[in-house]
């Protein structure tokens, strides 16, 4: 296994502790940070972006190996001072891809499943997408590059980075005086995360906030301003599957119904949030525009509900930290299907939460494509026999058996309200 595939094993467990004891401090505290529904969607795109960067599922327009191998000027000597470059060209790549994928239409499809959520915890960290299959950051690191700095460095460093951005997502910590001027805090990220006029597109970086203020993104957290969180145009949907690939769909939908052809090209690359005139008077959008009246997405769900969609979530995190022990040993195809399988039942059980319908036509795909994995595996799953196999069997025909059932309930009208 790689250096991320194997830090997982570390990382998820930590961060899911960090979780539980942030919700129970925030109890004592009395402050409500936490909707079950909101935080099952939060781990629930976590696992979506896992299972795509543990099959390897993502292309590089340009790697960083390609361009030290071309554009190498100078070996950078000792190791630890290209350690300490390779951090702030990191850094400062993080920093510029993240406020393009904020200011670019098409690149907001990248990054709005990390907003979607209308609450802030730790679990809103991650919220990361899996509509960014094509990767391009490797051209702002050409600094890096240029002084032969090796691809392994980046290799490890590059979730280190991103495993240290989990801490600032919560409520519960308040200005941390001197570290303001160098770090990102949480109430620096709490300003990002946030849609009131005064917060919004500010405080892009990272890992060191000095970014915000060289390029001139920065803004403090006001004393009299509360930050709202969530996207303009709100997700409306506990599903992280759709709320990826909404904002593309949308943007596929006005460029086809609007009538300038500029605008059907333009529309791909104006200003996240443009929209033809023409289609915005045919076609308008929920839109928040005072968010001190924002009113949050809700789902009245049963007890019984909640608790299945937990069930489903470890379920799922069980079996994804199987199918990375066996990646090495199985083929492309087999391990594409496997993850495939993880990804509709995460939409299945998301889609219950959100009373769709369609959760069960997602359940009878994972159904099917379970028992099609194991005959063609001649009744053993991915390494797997006896007990395990029998216990896959009882849990994908229960799991279907579930779903038909929430969905008879919610048609009937009879659940009971959300006990979050």
């Amino acid at each position: 296994m790689n250096f991320y595939i194997t830090s997982l094993f570390f990382a998820i467990p930590t961060f899911v502790a960090l979780i539980l004891v942030e919700a129970i401090a925030a109890k004592r505290k009395g402050v409500k940070i936490n909707h079950s529904a909101d935080v099952i969607s939060s781990l629930s795109s976590g696992i979506t972006n896992t299972i795509r960067d543990g099959v390897k599922f993502s292309f590089a327009i340009i790697s960083y190996s390609w361009l030290v191998d071309h554009m190498t000027v100078y070996k950078l000597e000792p190791v630890w001072l290209a350690v300490v470059i390779a951090f702030v060209v990191e850094d400062f790549s993080g920093y510029w891809m993240h406020r393009l994928n904020h200011r670019v239409n098409i690149f907001w499809n990248r990054h709005i499943i990390h907003h979607s959520s209308e609450e802030f915890n730790l679990s809103c960290a991650l919220r990361q997408s899996i509509s960014n299959t094509i990767r391009f950051a490797a051209i702002f690191m050409i600094p890096a590059a240029l002084l032969g700095i090796p691809t392994k460095i980046f290799a490890i460093l590059g979730p280190l980075h991103l495993f240290m951005q989990f801490w600032y997502h919560t409520q519960l910590i308040g200005k941390l005086g001197l570290l303001e001027y160098i770090l990102v805090t949480p109430s620096h990220h709490r300003v990002h995360h946030a849609i009131n006029p005064e917060y919004i597109d500010r405080n892009y970086s990272q890992i060191l906030i000095f970014w915000d203020k060289l390029f001139g993104t920065f803004q403090p957290e006001l004393d009299d301003v509360k930050p709202v969180y969530g996207t303009l145009k709100p997700a409306q949907t506990w599903n992280p599957v759709i709320i990826n690939f909404k904002h593309m769909w949308q943007l596929f939908k006005d460029a086809w119904h609007t009538e300038r052809i500029l605008d059907k090209l333009r529309i791909w690359f104006m200003p996240t949030g443009w929209r033809p005139a023409d289609v915005k008077e045919k076609y308008p959008l929920q839109e928040v525009t005072n968010p001190e009246k924002q009113i949050k997405y809700k789902t009245e769900n049963s007890i019984l509900l909640v608790a299945n969609s937990w069930v489903q979530l470890n379920i799922t995190i069980i079996l994804m930290f199987h199918m990375f022990t066996i990646i090495p040993s199985f083929s492309a195809i087999l391990n594409y299907l496997y993850a495939i399988m993880l990804i509709v039942n995460v939409f299945s059980f998301t889609s219950t939460l959100d009373h769709r319908n369609y959760a069960l036509v997602a359940e009878s795909v994972k159904l099917s494509l379970g028992f099609s994995l194991l005959y063609f595996q001649n009744y053993s799953w991915f390494g797997l026999s006896g007990f395990y196999v029998y216990g896959l069997i009882f849990y994908f025909i229960i799991s279907f058996l579930l779903t038909y059932y929430f969905q008879n309930e919610i048609k009937i009208g009879s659940p009971r309200p959300d006990p979050a």
